[in-house]
């Protein structure tokens, strides 16, 4: 189960400043974006909200049912984001929302130039390893898991756009093309990931993923991982990066804690018997990478555990 990534959720709206209780609305307009904030105080269905360019949508706070491409409608959750292309309705309930639950979310629309221009960049500076491959942004793949470095690049994102500096668009802009790129590979990831078996024999990152998947409680060799991709270290290294997002390593020890709090949420796996069975063979190293990644040291997280059943616990970063 992926691991839930939360963005920092801005500052709400006071009441005095609302226009409207359901998708109120503030707007941050920049050169080559425009970024919406919306905020909903009470319970509604049948919401509908258009844009006339693509936009990527990410939760802040509380719970929508989001209905698209006449499709059943599906829980949207903080720690996800929604791409919806020009033209699409969105079709919104917020089963929960009020006062003391709000629901705060938002859009940022892109302008096509602005994604066509970072998507050929991409593919004539850094291609991507297989032949019959390209980058792009999957619209089949629209509903994702935050990765850990898109939650980053929207928190700098939503600071740098909601300030007063007058360099902000010149800041803004390298950071709207870094989460484009950010969120093409965490889309490629999510393919690889999700479906490593299916391409394994035709993508070189899938066969390793499934080496990894198979081997992940044992000792991993970098030097193995080339070989398997037949690439140098270095290449092998720079190449999964590039495409994925995230160094093997990250990835290997990402996999690693998944384990990890798996273990920790049973009363019966003490820290160390977490840190050795999830594959670290040092308790420090495993102390840092849990902090890194899942906000709290490896006891905190199972004192939490204790005190709430655990298993609430499992996807929040």
């Amino acid at each position: 189960m992926r691991q839930m990534y939360k963005p920092e959720a801005p500052a709400l709206k006071p009441k005095k400043d609302l226009i409207t209780l359901v998708e109120n609305r503030t707007v941050y307009s920049l050169n080559n974006f425009e970024l919406n904030i919306f905020e909903t105080n009470q319970q509604s269905e049948d919401v509908r909200l258009k844009f006339n360019s693509f936009v990527l949508t990410s939760m802040f706070r509380g719970k929508k049912v989001m209905h698209l491409f006449d499709q059943e409608g599906f829980e949207y959750l903080p720690g996800e984001s929604v791409i919806v292309p020009a033209d699409e309705e969105m079709v919104i309930d917020f089963p929960e929302a009020d006062f003391s639950n709000p629901t705060q979310c938002m859009a940022l629309a892109i302008k096509s130039e602005q994604i066509k221009e970072t998507v050929n960049l991409l593919n004539e500076k850094y291609a991507k390893i297989e032949e019959h491959d390209s980058w792009k942004i999957d619209l089949d793949t629209f509903h994702l898991k935050n990765s850990f470095e898109v939650t980053n690049t929207i928190d700098r994102l939503v600071k740098v756009s909601t300030e007063t500096n007058t360099a902000k668009d010149l800041f803004a802009n390298f950071m709207i093309n870094e989460l484009l790129i950010r969120l093409m590979q965490t889309q490629a990831r999510v393919l690889i990931v999700d479906n490593y078996k299916k391409y394994a024999n035709t993508n070189r990152f899938a066969f390793v993923i499934q080496y990894i998947k198979e081997h992940i409680t044992e000792k991993l060799s970098i030097e193995k991982l080339c070989d398997l991709a037949c690439m140098s270290k270095a290449n092998f290294f720079r190449q999964f990066k590039r495409e994925l997002g995230i160094t093997p390593v990250d990835f290997i020890n990402q996999e690693r804690i998944k384990i990890a709090k798996e273990l920790l949420s049973d009363t019966h796996n003490d820290i160390s018997d977490a840190c050795f069975k999830a594959g670290f063979s040092s308790t420090n190293y495993f102390f840092i990478i849990f902090k890194k990644y899942v906000g709290v040291t490896p006891g905190k997280f199972k004192e939490l555990c204790l005190l709430s059943g655990g298993r609430n616990l499992l996807n929040a970063s």
